[in-house]
């Protein structure tokens, strides 16, 4: 498990400048069996990976989410989409979140892996969770991935409530769902980097 840094109060974020992320060409929707092989092929050969889920939101009290729908997988260079809805099987998704050589870096996984076991019975293995590894000692509060942009990188990333509570469910997402969740995955991957490269003390285990 990373240590946990002593991180200092940043700028306020709006004078931050913006984060701009991954272009939509470096993202790929894995949504064909030519897709899945490429995914396969690039993530497994990755000793860690970016990762995060989205799901459609539920509104109504005592409803249950049936997501995750979307699973997010990032290298240093492309965000991998998998729609769940569209996969027509789940065995190279398996492959990399059970492999226990890969780790797998997001922030705040907790639903995430519970409904990766309770949907699609996969069991992630090596996992990061960045908000409690890089926890402030001085405040003793979990990071999350907006603080973490700004104190490492300077700037402000962008998250829209209207993206965030959209239908993930949607077999057709848009460039605005697609840019969202590529950079949610491929932020905390960023972030894992930096925090290396800022103390190479850091341990890579969990």
């Amino acid at each position: 498990m990373l240590p946990n840094p002593v991180l200092p109060a940043t700028a306020d974020e709006p004078e931050l400048p913006l984060y701009e992320g991954i272009a939509i060409a470096d993202v790929v929707l894995v949504v064909s069996p030519e897709t899945a092989a490429e995914a396969r092929q690039a993530l497994l050969a990755e000793d860690v990976v970016g990762f995060d889920t989205e799901s459609k939101p539920t509104f109504r009290k005592g409803e249950v989410s049936s997501g995750p729908h979307l699973v997010q997988l990032a290298t240093a260079t492309r965000v991998y989409l998998f729609p769940v809805g569209r996969l027509p099987e789940h065995h190279g998704l398996k492959d990399i979140l059970e492999s226990k050589r890969i780790l797998k870096v997001g922030f705040g996984l907790g639903s995430d892996l519970a409904q990766l076991r309770s949907r699609l019975q996969i069991e992630p293995q090596n996992i990061l969770d960045l908000s409690r590894a890089l926890r402030s000692k001085a405040r003793n509060q979990s990071l999350g991935a907006k603080s973490a942009v700004a104190h490492y990188f300077g700037q402000r990333l962008q998250k829209s409530k209207r993206t965030t509570t959209s239908n993930w469910a949607n077999p057709r997402l848009t460039e605005r769902q697609i840019l969202y969740a590529a950079n949610d995955a491929q932020v905390a991957l960023r972030v894992y980097r930096a925090a290396l490269l800022a103390d190479p003390m850091l341990s890579a285990s969990n």
